[in-house]
């Protein structure tokens, strides 16, 4: 990959950083004496276990399918038949602790109401991208892949948004927190709309580009189709010329 199509996908490994080294001191703390702070995950850990996993595997995989290098090699194939379902197990996962769970002190309705709506939009967003993909329609996988990623990868935002305010006026609580995390799932989407837009614009001029090449004479498949496209062409001329030929005989 060149300098350049490494840029995003190293953004977007640095953005899940945080939250990433965060689920892995979280997953430590399963394996320690029980406390107020992780009563409620030790009662069942399986859930958090698995959105932690998932929402790993499906950030740092997912960052690389945005790679334009890879996204034109058989890797992306692979790599996204992986990608995929660790996202919904993420999403999935995330709404049944959301639903399961205690609160954690801080957290209100609110919050897990953004949750609720957040994670429900990611399930959609990923089985949409499915059946888009299913169909051999890419630009709309595309587009419904970027929003899925999107809010999956927000728990980085999340950071970079609170932080400002954590370090102004303290560690935040109640509706505070819960706008603070909200504004950063929005801000997300916001610019996952943006660059479904963006991708979606320069897709015709894509195709007119391959059609130019194949009208131009490349190498290879497209010359001989332009030799057999002849040969047909004047196939077809023959035989529509063939009962004014008749006709003149007669």
């Amino acid at each position: 990959m060149s300098m350049r199509t490494k840029r995003l996908p190293a953004a977007l490994v640095l953005l899940s950083a945080v939250p990433i080294i965060a689920g892995a001191a979280r997953l430590t703390t399963l394996a320690a004496p029980v406390t107020a702070e992780n009563a409620r995950f030790a009662a069942a850990p399986v859930p958090i276990v698995l959105h932690i996993v998932g929402a790993t595997v499906f950030s740092l995989l997912g960052a690389f399918q945005f790679s334009p290098g890879l996204r034109r090699s058989s890797w992306h194939r692979r790599a996204g038949r992986i990608t995929l379902p660790c996202g919904l197990i993420a999403a999935l996962s995330g709404l049944w602790m959301t639903i399961a769970y205690p609160d954690a002190p801080g957290d209100g309705p609110l919050l897990a109401t953004f949750r609720l709506v957040f994670g429900t939009l990611m399930v959609v967003s990923l089985v949409q991208g499915y059946r888009a993909i299913r169909r051999r329609d890419f630009r709309a996988h595309r587009v419904w892949m970027i929003r899925g990623y999107a809010i999956g990868v927000a728990a980085g935002t999340q950071v970079v948004v609170t932080l400002p305010w954590v370090v102004v006026f303290g560690q935040p609580g109640g509706t505070t927190r819960a706008l603070l995390l909200g504004a950063a799932w929005v801000i997300n989407l916001g610019i996952a709309e943006w660059a479904g837009r963006r991708s979606g614009q320069s897709a015709p001029h894509r195709r007119i580009r391959t059609r130019q090449s194949l009208v131009d004479g490349q190498p290879g498949v497209s010359r001989m189709s332009a030799r057999w496209a002849g040969r047909l062409s004047g196939r077809g001329r023959a035989v529509d010329d063939g009962p004014e030929r008749a006709g003149s005989l007669g």
